[in-house]
């Protein structure tokens, strides 16, 4: 074992995952998070046939989307089944019933009975992944209701989302080796990001998911891993794959009243933004804009304000210079005609420089071999690292050069928020190590100024920002 990997193990104890095992074992169908709770909890109970155990209890409770048709024949042939799946619970404002939404059987409408709601309230707020038993009533079926009940839900999740276990444990490391240990707890291997550039290109995906209201773009070639550390690091996170997206389904469904993903998620993250589609396009763009700004919005006679940070993610042509890759595309023409607007790109905080990381290919090469933090408790440090900003604490170390705007300080500062909470969440750093961070993050503000630049010349100086280190 390696001096950093048993540092992990020394520093975060219990909380210290094996991330191999996650390779060794037939859990890759189901988000990181999910597996490695799965893989702790099985080990812990059956530690001389765990993996056994547990590709058993997988082979007999998880099931893809498409085997919806089966997952139903049994239900209803058996009369109860357990799934493992992400429930997401509603509540029918008529009736006072709490009502689930379950994937694997495609329903909106499960019966939830009260108890289980209230004593897992992340049903009601973000969904839950776990182990759901159902149950099937022939006889609620000829009333013309809907006959599928949950009655057990066992959740699966970190035991704490305490912060300073993860803040204590960061004292153990220098900076270099930090980088290194959250790229191997995301899953990655620390060995095949050379260099601090691209390691914290990598780690900034995690922006989002640690600092409210952040929006952020990422552009860069097919198998880069651009929605990989989304769908695996984060419970709180929706991912839309291109498609029609509603106003109902990403702000306020207006028939049922149940709140957008934008209302109840700490990202929403847009992949394949070329493909997206809008039914009606002046309304969405207009209401993200006003979101974007503000942090609010409104449909109908609903107002919702939410910390949720916005991600867009595209693919964009490549070539090879020297020893990188840069992007011969324009990203205007990346995106959907309606978001085309320099008002709504100005919004945007930063943009990754996604073309700057390797493909991902074999995973014997790409993903980790070694010890990181647990995600399932990660992931919780995130969400909870996300209800104060450092903004106030930023503008003590840090000065923008005279021709920043509004935006381009509130870009800059945000995205920093969030970077040091992820990077020194004991906020301990020296200047050195500041600077390197706020170059990486005035960057990324930087790109979207050139953009704008390019879409409207006469409004938008080609000038560059610069900042100084105060203290």
């Amino acid at each position: 074992m390696s001096d950093l990997f048993a540092k992990v193990r020394k520093a975060f104890g219990d909380y210290a995952v094996n991330k191999d095992l996650a390779n060794s074992v037939e859990v890759s169908r189901l988000p990181g998070f999910v597996a490695e709770y799965l893989i702790t909890e099985f080990s812990l109970q059956f530690p001389s046939n765990w993996e056994e155990k547990l590709r058993e209890f997988i082979r007999d409770h998880y099931f893809e989307a498409s085997e919806k048709e089966y997952v139903k024949h049994l239900l209803v042939d058996k009369g109860r089944i357990s799934i493992i799946d992400e429930l997401r619970v509603w509540v029918d404002i008529s009736t006072g019933e709490h009502k689930g939404v379950v994937p694997s059987i495609g329903e909106n409408d499960v019966r939830v009975p009260k108890d289980i709601a209230e004593k897992n309230e992340m049903l009601m707020k973000t969904g839950m992944w776990g182990l759901i038993t159902l149950e099937y009533s022939p006889q609620t079926a000829a009333e013309g209701e809907n006959p599928i009940t949950v009655v057990d839900f066992v959740p699966f999740q970190a035991p704490t989302s305490d912060p300073n276990i993860f803040r204590e444990g960061r004292q153990y490391f220098t900076f270099d080796e930090w980088l290194d240990v959250l790229i191997n707890t995301i899953g990655y291997n620390h060995r095949i990001y050379s260099g601090r550039e691209k390691k914290l290109a990598l780690l900034s995906r995690l922006i989002p998911l640690a600092e409210a209201n952040v929006n952020v773009m990422e552009f860069g070639p097919k198998a880069t891993g651009k929605t990989f550390i989304f769908r695996n690091v984060s419970r709180y996170t929706r991912i839309i794959v291109g498609g029609m997206i509603t106003p109902a389904s990403l702000f306020y469904n207006l028939r049922t009243g149940m709140p957008g993903e934008i209302a109840v998620r700490d990202a929403v993250v847009l992949d394949e933004i070329a493909k997206v589609r809008f039914p009606n396009p002046d309304e969405i763009v207009a209401k993200l804009k006003d979101y974007m700004e503000s942090g609010r919005y409104e449909r109908g006679s609903q107002r919702v304000t939410s910390g949720c940070s916005i991600v867009f993610i595209g693919n964009v042509e490549v070539e090879k210079r020297e020893d990188s890759y840069i992007p011969v595309e324009d990203f205007t023409y990346i995106l959907p005609k309606p978001m085309r607007d320099s008002a709504l790109i100005d919004r945007i905080h930063g943009i990754i420089p996604g073309w700057t990381l390797p493909k991902i290919s074999q995973s014997k090469n790409h993903l980790s071999h070694g010890f990181g933090i647990a995600l399932d408790y990660f992931s919780e440090v995130l969400h909870e690292m996300r209800k104060e900003s450092l903004v106030a604490e930023i503008s003590k170390h840090l000065e923008l050069s005279a021709n920043a705007t509004i935006r381009d300080e509130k870009a800059v500062k945000r995205l920093l928020s969030g970077f040091i909470k992820v990077l020194f969440p004991n906020l301990e750093f020296d200047n050195t190590e500041l600077k390197a961070v706020t170059e990486f993050v005035v960057a990324m503000r930087q790109r979207v100024r050139d953009w704008l630049h390019k879409l409207s010349p006469g409004e938008f100086l080609k000038d560059y920002l610069e900042f100084k280190i105060l203290g």
